[in-house]
Order: C-alpha cells, then structure tokens, then sequence
C-alpha cells in the first residue's frame, strides 16, 4: 500500500441505541477517509458521537448498539473488507493486529487483578506465533520504547501500584505491540498532567513514524488537536460539522461550533473578564470580549491586600506510611504535604498547580481537616481548625466547602439532585421547615442555570456539566465564604469549562467568595487566580501573582510546565 492511499473508508454510516422501546440515532450518515501515514484528529463535545464511531471500527459497541445503514470498509493490498459485515470470530482478527485503540481512561482499561506485564504479554501471544519467553522479551522492549523507567518492575506490578501516566504508556506499548495498520488513541491525554500530556503526544509522533501507523486522534481539547493532527473532522450531534487540514481549520473556522470551540479555551497572552461560550457562536451572537488591563489587574491586587485575611496555613504536614519495620514501626514515609505555609486574604482566588502526586489534593482535603494533619497549624477567620471542639468546628465547617473533580461520583446515584442539596440545610440546621429548604434549593438550581423541574430528577439524568452545577448549588447551600474547587472543571468539554468558570466567576462576586483553586490546568489557573502557588513534591516551590508567575516564571519546574502547555 503506497504512503497517502486509503486504509479506511466510512460511508454513509449511522449508528443507534435501542432504550426499551425506543431507538436513538447518536451517529448519522457519516462520510470519511483515513489515509495511510497521516493523523486525523476528531473533535467535538461529550456525546457528539466521536468514541462511538471509533469503537464501531472494532465492533466494540453493546449489543443495544445497530448500524441501520452505512459500511466501514478496511483496505488492505487490492482488497477491502467491510468491518461491520464480519462475524465476532472474524473481527478478532483485526483487533489489535490491524486495528488497535487507546482508551481514554487509563486506570480502567486494565484488569486490577493481573500484573501489567502480563496483560501485554498475552496480547502479543493472541496474534503472534513466538514463545512466551520471547513474547516477554518483546514486552520489556516495548516498555523501553514507551520511556517506561525499570521495565522489570512495571512489567511485575499491578495497575494500582501505578500512576495514570505510566498506564498509558503501558496501554500504548500494548496497542503497538503487534504493530497495528491503524491505531485509534480515543481521549489518552484528558486526564493526565500537561507534562505528562506533552511526553505521551511526543511519543505517538515517534511511534507513528517508526512503525509508520496510521493514527486517528480523538479529544475535545483544540490545543491537543492542533499539536498531534494532520487533518481534523469535528463533530456535532452525531454529525461531521466542518473538515479539513489542522492549519487552515484553525487560521480560518468556518462553521460557528467550531470558532466557539478553538475560542472558549481560556487563552494565555489575555485575560478576559468572561469566556465565549460554544452556545453564543451557535446562537449567532458573537461575544464581545472584554480583555483586563494589567493596570486593573494591579488595582485588584492592591485591594486585595488591604482586606483581612481570611486563612492562614503554617508548616502544615501530611505524611504517610510507606513501609514499616519487622516490628510494624514506620520506617518510611512519603511526604505528601511537607511544611507547606501560606496565607489568603478575603475575596481572593488563589490557584493552586503541579503534577499529580505533588500534593496539590492532598492539601485541600488537610486544610479543610477531610484527612487529619501530620503537623501544623490552620487557622480560618482566626479559628485554630485541627484545634477546635467538634461541635464548634461544625458550626465553622458551614463557612468552609469543597467541589471535587469527578461530577459522576459527588452525588448518590439513589438521591433525587432536590434532596441532595436540601440535605446539608438539614445537617446544619437551616431554615425552619422542608417547604423553606425545597424553595432555597430551586433557588439555588436555578442560579446556577438549571431549571425548577429538575429538583425532582436523579443524577444519571444529567450530563457532566449539569452534574458539576448542581455540585456546586449543594456547596452553595450552606453559604460558604471559602470554597476548595479540586479540578472541578478537569474533567469537563472545554465549553462546559467556560460555562462553569464563568458561573464560579459570577458566584464570587455574588456571594464574596473566596477560592483556592486547584488545578494542572495553567491555561485555567491563569484565567481565574489573583495569586498562585507552584506545588512539587510536597512543597511550595514558586508563588507570585498570576501575571508575573505567567510571564515571568522563576523556577524551572514552572518554566516546564508552562512550556508544556498546547499552543494554539
């Protein structure tokens, strides 16, 4: 097959779910080629239909899943096979020997049960004929490649004893392992660090050109799609929107779905007072952008500083047991917060970056006494908080909440949304009976942009961005002062980003709230913060304010992370 002919071809194809009786049409009439050797990148929101139509390559989709028209036809030498002719036996031939994928969440795409080296190494057995002992000499080899440190150790450790980062590497040597044609990497950087996100694009670059792979790249993040991609289809409701090469999609977008997209991003040379939302450039209503000078950025700090402060936090320590002598003595200690000092004043944000495992949740959760301190000291309004009787720390805890970052596992999947945000009324004591609860918590839905007739609705009955704002009016009804927002908006489209940091925004000034604001994402750091604080290895190793911090970083730890950040 020559460089730049066609490996894949998708005509016509429409995609259903079947619901009790009802059938849903989540892909329609799709028209596309991959060619061999390039990067296509597919964009668009959450349910725009960008996985389901990856995984239909595979015929990975649940059997509640049909195809009422359409062929995906697979070309190899003068022959084509259509993919969603072929029987479940016949398709295992493709799976992972032509056709292999990277799924977006790392930490459940393998078996807990098993060790790593060995979920690889039966891959390679599945479609290679070689001995096991060169199958796991294969295994170590591609561990290597994937800039895996200690290939022998990984190779005998489990999943849990591993960090997201080093998972995808792992799945990404198992998805090369039998050197596919064509290799679907579906979300494989949403959840990691922008240093670890830029270390796993550089490395599909070199497998890509050393095993000549044919990569489709699937994100919802415009940044990440102007890096990898050679050419970009977005989607929309099921629907290829708009299409063409990476540099003439971002120089000149021409439907409105995509210019709201390439612009809701928090950009990193400006600071806007709002972001554009995707809905306004659908609505027709291009927004006005209305950019913060330096000079009125300086005049809030200034008025920052002359307000009281609000926490103080001194020397503040969270160790853990890493390993215990014969006797069950301690003997090591990993140093998640180590002597950690700051202070914040009333009405301020103070973001809060570094990698995972530097310590950055770990805080959030100790300073709000979630898990006990090891040393050090906390006060909140002049309160000593580890100090404090349990009744009074009760009564503090109204003034201090917590957003965390997973929208799916913050409410109980039993509770109606209404009562979960009644339910810290009740706890608290507030207000004089239910009727009173239920009207401050519509009140507080439709603060947030939901609707009065949602009270009523389970959680699985919203979206991930619905379910972050009704996260936060549970927060809000306690009327807190200080909010911990633990990668709140990480796990969110880059829209629904813009909505909720726009929504926190307004909140703020509403109600004079103050936030630390924890995050990996410096775009979003940058956009919302006063003041932030660079967090490594368990320590403060840079703080300024959001300005200079950004234009003028002092360590070299920040230097890299801002270096790492998608340019677009």
């Amino acid at each position: 097959m020559t460089k730049g002919s066609k490996i894949v071809s998708v005509e016509d194809l429409s995609i259903s779910f079947k619901h009790d009786e009802n059938e849903k049409i989540v892909v329609q009439n799709l028209d596309f080629d991959l060619f061999k050797g390039e990067t296509l990148g597919v964009v668009g929101e959450s349910g725009s239909g960008k996985s389901v139509t990856a995984m239909s390559f595979l015929k990975l989709l649940p059997s509640s899943a049909s195809y009422p028209n359409g062929k995906i036809w697979f070309h190899q030498e003068n022959e084509k096979t259509d993919l969603l002719s072929l029987s479940e036996k016949e398709i295992r031939r493709f799976r992972g020997k032509k056709i292999a994928m990277i799924f977006q969440n790392p930490m459940n795409s393998l078996n807990p049960t098993h060790r790593c080296g060995a979920q690889v190494l039966e891959a390679i057995l599945l479609h290679e004929a070689v001995s096991k002992s060169d199958a796991k000499k294969r295994v170590l080899e591609l561990f290597e490649k994937v800039e895996l440190n200690d290939p022998e150790r990984i190779y005998s450790s489990y999943p849990h004893q591993l960090s997201g980062g080093q998972i995808q590497r792992i799945m990404i040597a198992m998805a090369v392992s039998c050197n596919p044609d064509v290799l679907i990497a579906d979300e494989p950087t949403t959840a990691l660090d922008v240093t670890v996100q830029q270390s796993i694009l550089r490395l599909l670059e070199e497998i890509k050109k050393e095993f000549e792979t044919t990569v489709i790249f699937i994100s919802h993040d415009l940044g990440v799609i102007h890096e990898i991609a050679d050419r970009v289809l977005v989607m929309r409701k099921g629907k290829i929107v708009e299409s063409g090469n990476t540099k003439s999609i971002f120089a000149d977008a021409k439907h409105p779905y995509t210019k709201g997209l390439i612009n809701c991003r928090p950009p990193l040379e400006k600071r806007l007072d709002r972001l554009p939302t995707v809905e306004e450039y659908i609505d027709g209503k291009v927004p006005v952008l209305k950019e913060i000078s330096r000079t009125s950025f300086d005049q809030r700090l200034t008025e920052l500083n002359s307000t009281d402060e609000l926490l103080k936090v001194e020397h503040l320590k969270k160790y853990y047991v890493k390993s215990r002598s014969f006797l069950g003595r301690p003997k090591e200690w990993t140093k998640a917060v180590d002597g950690v000092s700051f202070s914040m004043k009333v009405g301020e944000t103070l973001g809060l970056v570094g990698e995972s495992g530097s310590g950055k949740s770990t805080l959030g959760k100790t300073l709000l006494k979630l898990i006990p301190a090891t040393d050090g000291q906390v006060h909140f309004k002049g309160h000593s908080i580890f100090d404090l009787p349990k009744p009074q720390l009760k009564n503090l805890r109204k003034d201090f909440q917590i957003i965390f970052q997973n929208p799916y596992g913050s409410l109980n999947p039993r509770m109606k949304i209404g009562k979960a945000i009644m339910e810290p009324m009740v706890v608290h004591k507030l207000f004089e009976s239910k009727s009173q609860r239920k009207e401050k918590s519509i009140e507080l839905l439709e603060m947030v942009g939901l609707e009065a007739d949602h009270w009523n609705r389970y959680p699985h009955q919203f979206s991930g961005g619905q379910r972050q704002r009704i996260c936060i009016a549970r927060t809000l009804s306690l009327s807190p002062k200080f909010i911990v927002c633990d990668e709140s908006v990480s796990a969110l489209d880059v829209s629904i980003q813009a909505q909720i940091l726009n929504l926190l925004k307004d909140l703020k000034d509403q109600f004079e709230l103050s936030y630390l604001f924890i995050s990996h994402d410096l775009s979003v750091i940058k956009h919302i913060s006063d003041n932030v604080l660079v967090m490594q290895h368990g320590k403060i190793v840079e703080r300024n304010n959001a300005e200079d911090l950004f234009s003028n970083p002092k360590e070299g730890y920040t230097q890299r992370l801002l270096e790492a950040i998608p340019k677009v």
